[in-house]
């Protein structure tokens, strides 16, 4: 299917890795132009990737935690392209602050680096997207809707960009611009597999990545980013044009199916 993506203009938060890069070769593949906010710089054979592609792109450094750098990188961007299509925001990382030991202060913080910038992307391109009629999307996270026990500032975060998905939905509607988000639940990213690193040897790694994927109904394994890389590109596109307001889980069923089904 074509997704009628060519030359449309992205912004793609924490870009580089994992879900990031996902999206962007997604939309890399279907002729979108990704504008990369990360800052981390690309690497040579992701590089190697784009250009097998034949892709337009663009890396831009930036601390999102500097939200003040935000507004002036995306004048700059619809100057230089003539047009803003998309957002995504994307960037973040579960840092573990929990309940117990985490002062107001660091749970600030965690907010800050986890939500804020979603807010200032979307408000800095928003006149934008209405002439472009464009889409945003937002990048979730389960730990908003099933709690995770250790990550109370984490959790916060992800419960706000739900709440800003459907608020802004709301908000732009009467302008053609689409909200959505992809809730995330378990997906291989180095991060993750950095987490899963650090349980020990070989045998206990892969014990404790037996003891996660057995309660994911489908298939029994951990999401892609590729397949939400295509989801993404698919919510951002002109093909889901009457979708808005939308929590969209790519999660082998694992927030809302009995994760006790037997799989045979």
């Amino acid at each position: 299917m074509d997704l009628r993506l060519k030359d449309q203009v992205f912004l793609v938060t924490g870009g580089i890795k994992g879900i990031g890069k996902g999206i962007v070769l997604s939309l890399a593949g279907e002729g979108a132009i990704p504008v990369i906010l990360d800052r981390n710089d690309l690497p040579d054979d992701y590089r190697t990737e784009l250009d097998n592609l034949g892709a337009t792109y663009e890396v831009i450094s930036i601390d999102l935690n500097d939200t003040d750098k935000i507004a002036p990188i995306v004048n700059n961007v619809h100057q230089k392209y003539g047009r803003i299509n998309g957002i995504v925001n994307n960037a973040g990382t579960n840092d573990n602050r929990d309940l117990e030991t985490t002062t107001w202060q660091e749970f600030e913080q965690s907010i800050h680096g986890n939500l804020t910038h979603y807010y200032e992307l979307v408000h800095a391109s928003v006149g934008f997207l209405k002439e472009s009629q464009g889409a945003v999307l937002n990048i979730g996270s389960k730990t908003a809707l099933t709690g995770q026990g250790k990550t109370s500032a984490y959790a916060a975060a992800k419960g706000a960009v739900l709440g800003l998905t459907r608020e802004w939905a709301a908000a732009l509607a009467a302008d053609e611009v689409r909200v959505n988000a992809i809730v995330v639940a378990e997906a291989w990213t180095p991060l993750y597999q950095k987490w899963i690193q650090s349980f020990g040897d070989e045998n206990e790694q892969e014990a404790r990545l037996q003891s996660i994927t057995q309660n994911i109904p489908l298939g029994q394994r951990m999401t892609t980013v590729e397949e939400i890389g295509d989801t993404a590109a698919f919510l951002l596109s002109s093909r889901s044009s009457h979708t808005t307001g939308q929590f969209v889980f790519v999660d082998g069923g694992y927030v809302h199916l009995d994760r006790a089904l037997t799989i045979e």
